[in-house]
């Protein structure tokens, strides 16, 4: 692997998106709302029971400012109860059909680490797979979007849900997650994928220590030369490093979104879209 600070990158930077023929600049950082069909979804403020509610969700979040919206069937969380493919196919796609209804012109973001449900709901409206697993649990996963031509965000986790806590284990946890990317990253590419997000999975087999750590290093993962996405927003290297609750860990995500954004980040995967787009218009200011 190069050395972290090579100047050279491996890959042509990515200034673009192809979402379903809709063009996404990454020149400026975009901000992707997050809406959970799922009852246990690690932060209650973010679960909604209906597809109705969804609807709801996403045109508050649209109003706001959302770019993407990202929306999952599955709750990824630490111990979370395992889901069927059909179950989650039967909460994502109604609500996927009905908010591009509502939305023609919205991008949405389908969060699975199945191929199967990645297909399904491409065909029911979403424009882009957010695998949490990076194609490690679903050897199918990487054909499968090379087959459907759509932008895939690359995450790093060890493990499955279940047990990635597990297998919080690093002797250098920046260049360890960037050389299992990188190897994944090589596996698809060979698969003529064009539109590569990375996410270093802040919380997915990390300690709060590896995720600081992460945060600190973040302008490391510009060597790949890929988009990169940071989803901390009011997880536990928030809150639990403040001592206090989730539901008031709004101040802390801003601040550690700022600084992911002032060392590189593209999108940053939130709750709180009004006050994410805030910071965002701030942060442009200084790179005037």
């Amino acid at each position: 692997m190069p050395t972290l600070d090579s100047k050279d990158t491996l890959f042509k930077k990515k200034s673009t998106l192809n979402c379903r023929g809709k063009l996404l600049s990454l020149d400026t950082p975009l901000v992707m709302g997050i809406l959970n069909l799922t009852p246990d979804s690690f932060y209650p403020g973010s679960r909604l029971s209906s597809t109705e509610e969804a609807v709801e969700r996403a045109r508050v979040m649209l109003s706001e400012g959302a770019d993407i919206l990202d929306i999952g069937g599955y709750s990824t969380r630490p111990g979370a109860a395992e889901v069927s493919s059909q179950e989650e196919q039967d909460r994502l796609i109604p609500a996927i059909e009905a908010i591009v209804k509502e939305f023609p012109d919205v991008v949405i973001s389908v969060d699975t680490f199945r191929a199967d449900v990645a297909e399904a709901t491409i065909k029911a409206g979403a424009a882009i797979v957010n695998d949490v697993a990076g194609g490690t649990l679903d050897d199918k996963m990487f054909e499968t979007v090379a087959r459907l031509q759509v932008p895939y965000i690359l995450m790093h986790m060890r493990g499955t849900p279940q047990t990635m806590q597990s297998m919080a284990n690093y002797s250098n946890v920046t260049i360890e997650v960037l050389d299992e990317l990188q190897q994944q990253v090589a596996k698809f590419t060979k698969l003529g994928v064009n539109d590569i997000i990375l996410d270093p999975g802040f919380g997915f087999a990390k300690t709060t220590e590896h995720n600081f750590e992460l945060l600190n290093r973040l302008e490391d993962f510009r060597i790949l030369g890929l988009p990169v996405l940071v989803g901390m927003s009011r997880k536990s290297m928030v809150y639990k490093t403040l001592g206090i609750h989730q539901t008031d860990a709004l101040t802390g995500t801003i601040v550690v979104n700022t600084i992911a954004l002032m060392k590189g980040a593209n999108i940053l995967r939130v709750h709180d879209v009004k006050e994410t787009k805030q910071a965002v218009e701030l942060y442009k200011k200084t790179t005037l």
